[in-house]
């Protein structure tokens, strides 16, 4: 039977928004894959799988992410304002390149032991490439090594050189070792690299984080004096048992949120930790709280290190084979007002530790942390 003309035009219709809505899928469809491949290109996995899996520490962090951030504006009101050094003034003449306003990922991992570490780097970046090669070679060296040009520049100290290679335009791989050229290419997969990928995976929505693997120079950097001169053997003790250890930071307004994450094997080693840890904060918050420390302490510093105190917060989660503590805290503009300056003391303070408050009675604000 033959189409009428309505019959005909319904059908063209028909065909035309057919046509439209396959269009619009594909254009839908182009876009997804388009930010996908985006997101693979900058996420952390495309720097970390460069990292060595023989590592004992990696640090990520995205500046892209973490610029755009009311933290960031806190933080960078907080950094000392100083005149920038000639030579570095002469490089980003030269180079074309600022870290401040050009770097936008980074990636980096310690490797080797206390006496003979190096270190292993990926960055990307907006680099003007041309510019930055021929800097590097008017200063350093230049070689052709397995496909790759390659750069050293000596350091400050003479006693090693800045070694780098250009990946592509926007991705350089740095290390202070001269084994550039077997860095340069994504690590080998093994079980060691599933280890810290896993750890990764966990972190990968903070734009900001540290993976630590239990190793003679861990264990030994945190027996070492920690900032502010605070010393715990018993912590000290119980860190050395961890075989991980995660720090994440995000921007939550203009505060960072902190997770820490201790893992062991041992249960008994997490719960030991966990009451260490909340029986500090209690003290902390008492002392805090204590006259004695009200008459001492500028009121300004009191009152960043107590809100800091009440909002840390600390669990215990079980992952199968191993354990872990989770810490959390928040970095306020309050906290970084007064971090790195000394605490003005209001009346002269005798050698002592933490004072107690004069009630050693547990007060009901010190047994719940408000949130």
């Amino acid at each position: 039977m033959e189409k009428t003309a309505p019959q005909t035009l319904i059908s063209r219709r028909w065909a035309l928004i057919s046509t439209a809505i396959l269009l619009a899928l594909a254009l839908v469809s182009l876009d997804a894959y388009k930010h996908f491949h985006d997101a693979r290109r900058g996420g952390p996995d495309a720097l970390l799988q460069y990292l060595p899996s023989d590592s004992y520490a990696t640090f990520f962090i995205d500046f892209h992410e973490l610029r755009g951030s009311p933290f960031a504006a806190e933080l960078y009101r907080w950094l000392p304002k100083h005149q920038t050094d000639a030579e570095y003034a002469q490089f980003v003449h030269d180079a074309g390149f600022d870290y401040e306003r050009d770097l936008q990922r980074f990636a980096m991992a310690s490797v080797g032991s206390e006496k003979d570490s190096f270190f292993v780097a990926i960055a990307d970046g907006n680099f003007d490439r041309q510019r930055i090669e021929n800097y590097s070679a008017r200063i350093g060296k230049r070689e052709k090594r397995s496909g790759y040009d390659f750069f050293s520049v000596p350091l400050e100290e003479n006693t090693r050189a800045l070694s780098f290679a250009f990946l592509d335009d926007s991705r350089i791989a740095l290390t202070d070792s001269s084994k550039i050229a077997e860095l340069a290419g994504p690590r080998t997969e093994n079980s060691d690299s599933r280890e810290w990928e896993t750890r990764f995976a966990r972190l990968a929505g903070s734009p900001i984080f540290a993976v630590i693997r239990h190793s003679s120079t861990m264990t030994n950097a945190l027996a070492s004096q920690a900032p502010g001169g605070f010393q715990s053997p018993q912590l000290s003790t119980l860190l050395a048992q961890l075989q991980w250890i995660t720090l994440a930071g995000k921007p939550d307004g203009s505060n960072l949120k902190v997770v820490v994450e201790c893992e062991s094997i041992s249960e008994q080693t997490i719960r030991q930790l966990a009451d260490l840890l909340n029986g500090m904060l209690l003290l902390a918050q008492a002392g805090l709280n204590g006259s004695q420390i009200r008459q001492q302490l500028d009121p300004r510093v009191r009152d960043a290190y107590l809100e800091l105190a009440r909002s840390a917060e600390v669990s215990r989660i079980h992952r199968g084979e191993t354990q872990s503590l989770r810490f959390i805290f928040d970095i306020t503009p309050k906290f970084l007002d007064v971090a790195g300056s000394t605490p003005r003391a209001r009346a002269p303070v005798e050698k002592q530790g933490l004072a107690r408050p004069e009630n050693t009675k547990p007060t009901k604000g010190s047994q719940s942390r408000p949130k």
